[in-house]
């Protein structure tokens, strides 16, 4: 093959990836705007802060208080999700889709439109997660309800990570932060999160 045909190569290749990057730092901006208003980072740390303390506690009456002042703060995340779920939902799609491949690959959006989902529609499905979680309708232990709230809330931070890089990467810093895979994480959510999520988002 030519020198020519490789310096266009080349050039191809480098614009690819200049494209992308932007669009990261972009997805990555939009995100930061978004969560800016709120203190949903910060709550979710205390939260699972909190499960660990709990879940740590010998004295059982102590481990009670304990578990008793985390509803505050579970209350207070379900609340603020919601709103910036709302806020999100403003957005216009442009802004929102997210191709389902594992890696990112300049141009998707254009080359594989059927490939892509929106943003806004997972943010919903981490939102009815939380709450479900959270409220707690089928009276399951403190345990167990810390559990899937603690599941429910790495899958959203995974589907953040997603967003502003992509899949490979999501699963990769899940991994090194909290030594869970990728299907670990969405085995331990709730079926009804699973299910919605997987369905939009492919396998």
């Amino acid at each position: 093959m030519s020198i020519e045909f490789w310096v266009l190569l080349s050039i191809l290749a480098l614009t690819g990836w200049m494209h992308q990057s932007k669009l990261q730092e972009q997805r990555k901006a939009l995100l930061a705007r978004q969560l800016q208003p709120y203190q949903i980072e910060k709550l979710m740390e205390t939260l699972v802060e909190g499960y660990l303390r709990a879940l740590g506690e010998p004295d059982p009456a102590q481990q009670a208080q304990l578990w008793s002042l985390l509803n505050s703060t579970e209350e207070t995340l379900k609340v603020q999700f919601q709103h910036f779920v709302l806020d999100f939902s403003q957005l216009d799609a442009a802004s929102t889709q997210l191709s389902q491949w594992t890696v990112s690959v300049p141009y998707v959006e254009k080359m594989a439109p059927q490939s892509m989902f929106d943003m806004r529609k997972v943010f919903s499905i981490h939102a009815q997660g939380l709450s479900r979680g959270i409220e707690n309708l089928g009276q399951r232990s403190a345990k167990d309800k810390a559990f899937t709230i603690t599941a429910e809330i790495l899958l959203m931070q995974h589907s953040c990570h997603w967003f502003c890089k992509s899949k490979t990467v999501a699963s990769a810093r899940m991994l090194a932060r909290h030594q869970t895979t990728y299907p670990q994480l969405l085995a331990a959510v709730s079926p009804e999160t699973r299910q919605a999520y997987l369905k939009l988002v492919g396998g």
